[in-house]
């Protein structure tokens, strides 16, 4: 997990829910069982703040960060998606997205696959990705503020639920997939992990927490929650998921206590 990744888990799963804002020396001391330094997290806040994530303030001559609303918005879909439950019927609508981008513009196009990935689209080829899901209106939202970026919507059909079964294994690479699946239930639902996560307390709580949600939400830039019908059998991410949900909530307590431990100047301030 790098330094950016670990500041948005932190503010998504605690901060936002103890005072939503904490001061710099704080998040430090919560960051520092992460093994990350004072001086690296001052680094990373810094640079978060100019790009826009954050805003910071000072009280009593120390750096207070809160979050904007563009970093709330991102963590609550993300937060959505993660805990969302069960398969919605799918009406058999492909959602397409084509877009066009100048051949100097690399590091926007890359920007764009990203945000597409994380949406749950696919490439059905090198500018055209599609998505079971209808999340059009995402990408449009994006594209506003990018007017390098020229983008096209479309709602298609197939010709039927072989040809839809021939888009998913095009663009998306089930089998590895499965495999990143498989490593996760492995990585947390083996006997040893399932003693250390039972057994973790205090800071080690924390860790293990984050971590397990950190890994999780990386299949949400992976599998696209493709319709039941269009998989290979005994799909493993319904295990994944129930692993997750039970690993998180018996973390939760010592997770939140260790978290509060080590904010404890910030709690105060806010409850002042």
């Amino acid at each position: 997990m790098n330094h950016r990744s670990l500041v948005f888990d932190l503010f998504g799963g605690y901060v936002r829910y103890h005072g939503s804002g904490v001061a710099l020396q704080d998040l430090a001391a919560v960051a520092e069982p992460f093994g990350v330094s004072a001086d690296a997290l001052r680094v990373v806040m810094s640079r978060l703040r100019r790009e826009g994530w954050f805003e910071v303030s000072h009280r009593g001559g120390r750096a207070r960060y809160e979050a904007t609303d563009r970093t709330w918005a991102l963590l609550d879909e993300g937060r959505e998606r993660i805990f969302a439950t069960g398969e919605e019927p799918w009406p058999g609508e492909w959602y397409v997205v084509i877009y066009e981008v100048s051949e100097s513009e690399r590091a926007l196009r890359e920007q764009l696959r990203k945000k597409l990935a994380w949406l749950g689209f696919g490439p059905l080829a090198a500018a055209t990705w599609l998505s079971p899901h209808d999340r059009l209106d995402a990408v449009l939202e994006w594209a506003a503020d990018q007017p390098a970026v020229r983008i096209v919507t479309l709602i298609a059909r197939s010709r039927g639920v072989e040809h839809d079964r021939e888009y998913a294994a095009h663009c998306w690479d089930l089998a590895e997939i499965r495999r990143e699946y498989l490593g996760f239930i492995e990585r947390y639902g083996s006997a040893e992990a399932v003693a250390a996560w039972r057994g973790a307390v205090g800071p080690a709580a924390l860790v293990h927490r984050v971590q397990l949600a950190h890994d999780y939400r990386l299949f949400l830039f992976r599998d696209p929650g493709l319709p039941s019908h269009l998989l290979p059998p005994d799909w493993p991410a319904e295990r994944a998921r129930s692993l997750f949900h039970e690993a998180h909530d018996h973390l939760e307590a010592e997770a939140v206590a260790a978290y509060r431990t080590l904010a404890r100047s910030t709690l105060v301030e806010t409850q002042a």
